[in-house]
């Protein structure tokens, strides 16, 4: 039976959280590195911004009422990858609470008291599993101290189970209202003292039987969504940013914008000069009391822009560069063996490029964030990833202490990692201190695609050796491409560890003559995490070049592709890579396993039925990828008929994410995973002329239709036990899906793509 239960609309801890019972009075204190650029240092270290198992303090993630309804706080973002319902779950299961009686409610940003909250990286359940049970025992075990000392028995005879607390010995039955204000008083357990359920006494973590929290609210158009938000007396303002990155206004002329009825005020928006992390692009603010009046308005200014050092970056001349300086060697980042010389003396040499474009995140919801700054506080409402760094940074623009600061947190309609920078938010709070008023600053679609924080773009050389019997022995692949650490200070031209991490050095193949290098690379606009950052065109090309050294000798691409991988090992890439970068988590708790990667990759060609005999026009590819300590692999069946129409019949998709909590959320990922991998492959691109880019709306940046989406996606979850570390679901499923829709397409009409996006591909 799956449980279903209606939720009111996105409520913060910060307005709702005080009632009778347990009170979240408890503080939660993180040590957090003073690393410079805060939220860069957070993305990529990972587990030194995180709790740990320590944190199981449940006065501030649980509160319990007279009546028995638990509230049980999330303070990671929802944006439909589920942590919003998986980690309360976690909490519930552990305090044996019924599901049908829990309520859910939005933590506000503050990390000293709820841990990081930086929702990206494929962390939720990685990091906070533990803490999250450790927080739900000890409740139970609180509820069942407090009940054994009511009754004057032994605590071992009395047991938590489905929202109350039962003495074996007599029966009798004390509900966790009724236990609530004597279990608060108790002292919390230590942590070494805590005792948790028995996984095959789990009735909701494993078993697929819990719906989302908000899906009664979504599905019925009750959700709140940042655009929602609504405070009184509150304004809307949409701001024309400068075109090109580093650009600057000049002048501009208000008196059009001022006649448009609706608009009230025009105001220039503070600007910072780039790179400045998330700090706002400047320009002008058009503040009306509507969204549309302020549109007008905006299009109604007379503005002169200084365009910058970034006025000639052209996509094509960028693009033709880079290709240049992949043929060159370039910094050495892994050396196994003499690569060099083993291609010198290879029997024969496959050499290829790749190259994928800058890819704007476009979520379904563009950005949107409400401020109110009265009385020297600020007060703001919108869809983030990050509402911790968001008050940090808010607090510093507007020369205020954090406790000053409050952020609360809707439903995120879609982030894919955009939501991470808070520069909307910033926005919004500078121009409510402006004009003395709550602000809501809309972007409208255009905005969000001219003036994002885009997915880099990349050029990737693969050159590999083979040696009279078709095997591989030599392996070289250099990767240029502008890096995210421009956002945040000096170009460094090269790419970082943390990105080299993603599918370069630590391809784990059996090749004992294996070097990589990195080239240089100069930013020319804001480059951002994005769902699955580099391992998206890291994995394209270490995967396409597998299928294509498979076609090279004759053989069956998934053979190759298990036959380079080798034999079963763990490897710990720290000992061959210098700073290697292992998603933030110790290389001992997550190694690069190759007999997991060989698994998701024979389980997804033997569920795809791999091998069959196809009709002409068709075809199967293969990738496999680990990513965010996961391991996935995708098997594309595509029809491609004599017009280069494609059709994706089915995709099939094997996934060992170590210890899952909800099956139905990795499955939902992985299905959109389908979804938006084919978008990026066959139509992502955003190109500049001028410093501009040239792309807009769904128009120019389309998404794949309905009608283009796979008739069927299949997935498969590697069953495991809870001594195997969970490890990420939200963006694994990207990587492997272009490569191996690429290898599908040449497997049915022999044309080999090698270039994102496909779409204009296919039919020439």
């Amino acid at each position: 039976m799956t449980h279903i239960a209606r939720f009111n609309p996105i409520e913060n801890v910060s307005r709702r959280f005080v009632m009778k019972g347990i009170v979240a009075s408890g503080a939660l204190v993180i040590a957090t590195s003073a690393l410079p650029g805060r939220a860069l240092a957070a993305w990529a270290t990972g587990a030194a911004q995180m709790p740990g198992g320590t944190v199981n303090n449940p006065h501030v993630f649980i509160a319990i009422d007279p009546s028995g309804l638990v509230t049980i706080v999330a303070h990671r973002a929802e944006m439909g990858t589920g942590p919003r319902t998986s980690l309360p779950m976690v909490v519930a299961e552990e305090m044996d609470a019924d599901w049908g009686r829990v309520h859910v409610v939005q933590a506000p940003g503050d990390e000293q008291r709820y841990g990081n909250q930086d929702t990206d990286g494929s962390r939720s359940i990685r990091h906070f599993l533990q803490p999250m049970q450790q927080c739900g025992a000890a409740m139970r075990m609180m509820l069942e101290a407090a009940a054994a000392k009511q009754w004057g028995v032994d605590v071992a005879t009395v047991k938590a189970a489905n929202h109350e607390v039962v003495h074996s010995a007599t029966g009798r039955k004390l509900g966790y209202g009724e236990l609530a204000t004597a279990a608060s008083a108790l002292p919390v357990p230590a942590p070494d003292a805590l005792k948790l359920k028995d996984p095959a006494t789990y009735r909701y973590v494993g078993k697929g039987n819990v719906s989302i929290v908000d899906l009664f609210n979504i599905t019925t158009g009750r959700a709140t969504y940042g655009i929602d938000a609504r405070v009184p007396g509150m304004k809307f303002a949409v701001i024309a940013r400068p075109p090109v990155v580093g650009g600057k206004l000049v002048s501009f002329d208000a008196k059009d914008a001022l006649a448009v009825p609706g608009v009230e005020r025009v105001e220039q928006v503070q600007a910072w000069p780039w790179p400045s992390k998330f700090m706002p692009l400047g320009g002008v603010a058009v503040i009306a009391r509507n969204t549309g009046a302020a549109i007008m308005g905006r299009d109604a200014l007379k503005i002169v822009w200084d365009d910058g050092p970034n006025k000639t970056y052209d996509s094509d001349a960028y693009r033709k560069a880079m290709h240049e300086t992949a043929s060159k060697p370039g910094n050495v980042v892994r050396n196994d063996g003499d690569a060099e010389a083993a291609l010198k003396s290879a029997a024969r040499v496959i050499t290829a490029e790749y190259y994928l474009p800058h890819l704007a995140h476009a979520s379904m919801e563009p950005p949107t964030a409400t401020a109110h700054f009265a009385n020297g506080k600020c007060e703001v409402w919108a869809p983030l990833q990050s509402p911790g760094g968001t008050r940090e940074d808010i607090a510093k623009v507007l020369g205020i202490p954090d406790k000053d600061v409050t952020v609360n947190v809707t439903l995120l309609g879609g982030a894919f990692g955009r939501k991470s920078k808070w520069d909307y938010a910033m926005e919004a709070a500078l121009l409510s201190k402006m004009i003395g008023a709550p602000v809501q600053v809309n972007w409208t679609r255009e905005d969000d695609i001219q003036h994002d924080f885009y997915h880099t773009v990349s050029c990737e050389r693969i050159d590999a050796g083979l040696d009279a019997n078709g095997k591989v022995i030599a392996w070289r692949h250099r990767t240029v491409a502008p890096t995210i650490g421009s956002t945040f200070g000096p170009d460094p031209k090269h790419e970082q560890s943390f990105e080299l991490g993603m599918g370069v050095v630590d391809v784990p193949f059996a090749i004992a003559n294996l070097r990589c290098e990195n080239g240089e690379a100069a930013a020319h606009t804001r480059i951002g995490w994005f769902r699955s950052v580099s391992n998206i065109p890291h994995g394209f090309a270490v995967q396409s070049m597998v299928a294509e050294i498979a076609h090279a000798l004759g053989r069956d691409p998934k053979d190759v592709l298990i036959e380079m991988i080798g034999p079963d090992r763990k490897i710990d890439m720290s000992k061959k890579v210098e700073k290697f970068w292992n998603y933030g988590d110790p290389v001992e708790t997550y190694p690069i396993d190759t007999a997991r990667l060989k698994h998701v990759a024979e389980l997804a060609a033997q569920q795809a039925g791999w091998g069959k005999t196809l009709p002409k026009g068709q075809g199967m590819g293969i990738a496999a990828h680990r990513s965010f300590l996961s391991y996935v692999a995708t098997v594309v069946h595509v029809v491609v008929d004599d017009k280069g129409n494609l059709t994706i019949p089915r995709v099939d998709t094997a996934i060992d994410c170590g210890f899952h909590v909800n099956p139905e959320r990795i499955q939902s990922q992985i299905e959109g995973a389908a979804v938006m991998g084919l978008s990026l492959a066959k139509y992502g691109e955003i190109t500049f002329k001028n410093g501009r880019a040239q792309q807009g709306n769904f128009d120019t940046f389309q998404v794949a239709r309905i009608n283009e989406s796979p008739l069927a996606t299949h997935v498969h979850i590697v069953p495991a036990t809870i001594d195997i570390p969970s490890s990420g679901v939200g963006e694994p499923g990207v990587p492997p899906f272009a490569p191996a829709l690429c290898n599908a397409i040449f497997a049915a009409t022999g044309k080999r793509l090698r270039r994102m996006p496909i779409g204009d591909q296919l039919s020439t």
